[in-house]
């Protein structure tokens, strides 16, 4: 018998090299239900008792996703936002925590609601600049660090090895939103992260038509068995039609991902010399401050996030994107759509993102018609 063993690459494309021992099927069956049965003497006849709990389907993804991001274990939930929320609730009064003065805002929000109601000290520090985190760090007294990488919208790139040096030195886990860094490029448990979590609703599906969100562990950690139980108790795994989708989603996540960040290199490569764009924000650039620590953590391309500054501020930029005829103007990221928005408006009047800043999620349509459509777009303005 050969010890050769596929790489995960290959495996995800098969999800496994799933063969239903039944029927011959080399698709994954979706299960359904929400109750499981038991035996004459009232034992559970298989592993499941109650969907809130898990399900077969799930715990298929599940083991998919823990094998493409190296991890032990990973957690499938019903939106990205409950993933994090399980993870915060691991903390308690007294606690503290850090995580980044630009991320996420949704996520930002969450965190700063339970500091304010739980007595859970809070600090920010600056992705660019880990001496600010070590700075926020108490040593002793910190739990959790949240950092992000790519950091959404401007796309700084986070040293995950030293955040991880600094975090542990303090007594506290990292967890990294890897979201825009899918494992396809970006494996942050390799990096000394103990927990990584991603929207799946993103790179991970890339169909924009699911909601979910995953954790996944290095190794069992101090929260890791908490957060499953807040999991149980708010009912906020994943539904099993949902994660179906997801493994479906997952198997074509490489080609995928490189198909979008060959069109986003050549795409931020021509706006870079544009004489109405102010700057445009992409790690694939040479001229990103970053550049070197990208291309060191992002071994399989870019991805397709990048941010452009438009010349004349805020009202030229919203006057730009209302003229967009290709990108589609949506919220979200990652699918095959590309997308755009004017990110403060998304944000709201707390956002701390530039004015004239515009995401763009580039897709896999043909890269000389979004081009071409950013041409015309800033024609406009």
């Amino acid at each position: 018998m050969s010890n050769f063993k596929p790489s995960p690459r290959s495996r995800i494309a098969q999800i496994g090299h799933f063969i239903d021992p039944e029927h011959g099927a080399i698709i994954p069956p979706l299960q359904f239900a929400t109750t499981f049965a038991r035996d004459e003497n009232h034992e559970l006849i298989g592993n499941y008792l109650y969907s809130r709990y898990g399900s077969p389907t799930v715990a298929q993804a599940e083991a998919s996703l823990a094998e493409l991001e190296g991890a032990t274990a990973a957690q499938l939930y019903a939106s990205g936002l409950a993933g994090i929320v399980a993870i915060c609730e691991s903390l308690r009064s007294g606690d503290h925590m850090v995580m980044p003065r630009i991320m996420y805002h949704g996520a930002q929000a969450w965190m700063k609601r339970i500091a304010e109601r739980r007595n859970i000290g809070l600090d920010v520090f600056e992705t660019d600049d880990l001496e600010s985190l070590a700075k926020a760090v108490r040593k002793g007294k910190t739990r959790l660090v949240w950092a992000e990488t790519i950091v959404n919208p401007t796309w700084d790139v986070l040293d995950i090895a030293r955040a991880a040096e600094i975090a542990h030195e303090a007594g506290a886990l990292l967890a990294v939103d890897s979201t825009c860094a899918p494992p396809v490029t970006t494996k942050p448990l390799d990096l000394g992260a103990d927990i990584v979590f991603h929207s799946a609703t993103k790179y991970l599906n890339g169909h924009s038509d699911l909601t979910g969100g995953v954790i996944a562990g290095r190794e069992p950690n101090a929260i890791w068995e908490d957060v499953a139980q807040t999991r149980t108790l708010l009912g906020s795994v994943m539904a099993p039609f949902e994660a179906w989708l997801l493994m479906r989603g997952l198997r074509t996540v490489f080609v995928r991902f490189e198909a979008i960040s060959r069109s986003a290199e050549r795409i931020a490569s021509v706006l870079e010399s544009h004489p109405k764009i102010e700057r445009v924000l992409y790690p694939g650039l040479a001229s990103h401050p970053a550049h070197g620590l990208a291309a060191e953590q992002m071994r399989n391309g870019f991805g397709g996030m990048m941010s452009i500054l438009v010349k004349g501020g805020e009202a030229e930029a919203r006057r730009f994107a209302s003229h967009l005829q290709v990108f589609l103007p949506a919220t979200s990221l990652g699918g095959v759509e590309s997308l755009c928005e004017h990110r403060r408006t998304v944000e709201g009047p707390s956002s701390a993102v530039a004015p004239n800043l515009i995401r763009l999620s580039i897709g896999i349509e043909d890269p000389d018609d979004l081009i071409r459509d950013i041409d015309q777009a800033l024609e406009q303005i």
